[in-house]
């Protein structure tokens, strides 16, 4: 199978993973079938990879271009969970089967989402990848691993 794929089908896994804890463990957000829940994660998925960024960026600037002090930042670290809590809100309201019982229950979710998706994704090794050798990197490709220093070299 091609790699994207298999990237595609495992953050499918993962959210809806998180989504299925969201549902046991914030009230007012619910399933009916397996189907359902299927159907709302991988919606979940495709608005947060396209619709997300661009309400981020659009949010974002009419924040920074209104207000300019620390009121600023506070109200973009709520922006992020708020974006997520409409956008569980429009899959609640879209897919049929599943259920949020209003703003209050899509931000809780949006939060526990996050969270579960953060770990699991910790877990399933898509975070950032830091790999650190011992004796340098070669100045040159032919020189050899030996050659180019004697400390420690750490790619990021």
């Amino acid at each position: 199978m091609p790699s994207g794929f298999l990237q595609f089908l495992q953050r499918w896994v993962v959210t809806t993973l998180a989504v299925l804890v969201a549902s046991t463990v914030v009230r007012g957000i619910k399933y009916d079938s397996v189907t359902a829940i299927l159907v709302a994660s991988l919606l979940l998925g495709f608005l947060n990879a396209f619709i997300r960024p661009l309400l981020f960026v659009v949010s974002a600037t009419l924040l920074v271009a209104t207000v300019r002090s620390l009121l600023t930042i506070v109200l973009g670290v709520v922006l992020i969970p708020v974006i997520n809590a409409v956008l569980l809100m429009f899959v609640g309201g879209t897919v049929k089967g599943f259920h949020v019982a209003g703003f209050w229950a899509a931000f809780w979710g949006g939060l526990v989402i996050g969270i579960v998706s953060l770990v699991a994704s910790l877990f399933l090794g898509r975070g950032p990848k830091v790999e650190v050798r011992r004796g340098g990197r070669p100045k040159n490709p032919s020189d050899g691993p030996d050659a180019g220093g004697s400390g420690p070299v750490i790619d990021v």
